[in-house]
């Protein structure tokens, strides 16, 4: 069976979901956390008889801090993020809660400046950039050619595209923010399309080896059909466990299990269906 004959085919399925994601980058953006723009985080719990509802609480926030957004974050609890806001701000508006419903509870007041979001924001895109050419240099080096490690991180750069684009499409659709656990889903995100990447490459140059006579495509194909069993076993357990946490695990980190949940499936799909005919297409056309 040959399935990377089939492999423009894979390079329309990674456009299918590559082009509504980037033209959403460039349309809308990512939506930013206060952990990259600054600002302040109050998460109050008040008491469960009561019958606060959401339009209430956002109504008496904007009312106290101007320009703020309000998420439930479980049962009487509710999730207030603002650009700015003090340690008597934060006192009123619990006063007034606990005058007005029982006794409110600040379960979390977090507070950043503009310079430490700025760092950080910076040292993230450095981060990033940094793995990418560290996991570059090294599959060069591992394969001794240049084609595995640049087909690596193309990749690499498939699935981190569709993770930015999905949450960029998220946040102007569902508000959803991305904050400091979704550059720790990213970068966990590029292990795992890294990973079995690698897997069915060192099969490739084990059949090569082996077989030096035989053409390049069908060393690949093999090396895909070998992997592929032990690939997607491997990862329908990650996958099954994120499902869960997405499902159950509550609105804390709901959006961050989401975030490696897409980059499980992307990583899985890349190693064997966009890696590798990349591969196969550069020896192909630099034979």
């Amino acid at each position: 069976m040959n399935l990377l004959k089939y492999r423009y085919l894979y390079f329309a399925i990674s456009l299918l979901f590559l082009i509504p994601g980037i033209f959403s980058l460039f349309k809308y953006g990512l939506k930013p956390s206060i952990d990259f723009v600054g600002g302040a985080l109050i998460e109050i719990k008040l008491p469960e008889n009561t019958n606060l509802t959401f339009a209430q609480v956002d109504e008496l926030v904007d009312e106290e801090f101007g320009l703020s957004a309000v998420q439930k974050s479980g049962d009487s609890q509710f999730m207030i993020k603002s650009k700015e806001v003090s340690e008597e701000q934060k006192s009123d508006l619990t006063t007034q809660l606990t005058q007005q419903y029982g006794a409110a509870e600040v379960l979390r007041f977090e507070s950043v400046g503009p310079s430490i979001s700025k760092e950080l924001l910076s040292k993230t895109i450095v981060a990033i950039a940094l793995v990418s050419v560290i996991i570059a240099i090294y599959v060069w080096r591992q394969f001794k050619e240049l084609k595995f490690g640049v087909t690596a991180v193309m990749a690499m750069f498939h699935d981190s595209l569709i993770l930015l684009g999905s949450f960029s499409l998220l946040g102007h659709f569902y508000g959803v923010e991305v904050d400091v656990l979704f550059v720790t889903a990213m970068l966990t995100t590029l292990s795992f399309s890294v990973h079995d990447t690698i897997v069915v490459y060192d099969r490739i140059r084990e059949l090569n080896r082996k077989h030096p006579r035989i053409q390049f495509e069908e060393l690949a194909n093999t090396a895909v059909l070998e992997t592929l069993t032990r690939s997607i076993n491997n990862s329908v357990t990650i996958i099954v466990m994120l499902l869960a946490l997405v499902l159950l695990g509550g609105s804390t980190i709901k959006w961050f299990s989401t975030a490696l949940l897409i980059g499980a499936v992307t990583g899985t799909y890349s190693s064997s269906f966009t890696a590798v005919p990349l591969l196969v297409e550069w020896t192909k056309r630099f034979k």
